[in-house]
């Protein structure tokens, strides 16, 4: 089983966002079977809050739910238990590896990196632009998907 965590800083744009489209797109494959999927924070601001509204609703559109999911954040445990640790930009990735007291295994990555488009993915939060973020994101997630399934 190939198991990834999304991260971000909050848990309720970004990385449930990657979460859930990654997710879905396994499920459409037929190969949930093969894949955990979870997202965390590397704050602890909205711990326990659910999905953003903005994230929720764009995802709603794409036929993609979100129930029950609620943010945690990220712990050195994730690092062990997880084979992919994927941030959304430079400054989750440098709290992660702080979480997490370093990369050790190279499992730590930001989702881009997959893409020919290495940058970091805007916080709707701060922009208001769910749908760059969301194309981003498909993007980075198809390229994610490429590689472990080619593995």
């Amino acid at each position: 089983m190939i198991k990834v965590l999304f991260v971000c800083l909050g848990n309720i744009c970004r990385s449930p966002m990657a979460e859930f489209v990654l997710k879905d797109m396994v499920d459409k494959l037929h190969r949930s079977a093969q894949f955990y999927i979870a997202s965390a924070a590397t704050s602890t601001e909205e711990i326990g809050n659910p999905v953003h509204y903005g994230t929720r609703e764009l995802l709603r559109r794409k036929g993609i739910s979100t129930a029950g999911k609620y943010a945690r954040q990220m712990t050195r445990q994730d690092y062990k238990e997880y084979d992919y640790l994927i941030g959304m930009d430079q400054w989750n990735i440098r709290n992660m590896v702080r979480i997490t007291g370093g990369d050790p295994e190279g499992k730590i990555f930001k989702l881009l990196d997959f893409t020919d488009h290495t940058r970091d993915i805007a916080d709707p939060w701060y922009t208001g632009d769910f749908e760059t973020t969301y194309a981003d994101i498909l993007e980075g997630c198809q390229a994610l998907l490429e590689k472990l399934l080619a593995k």
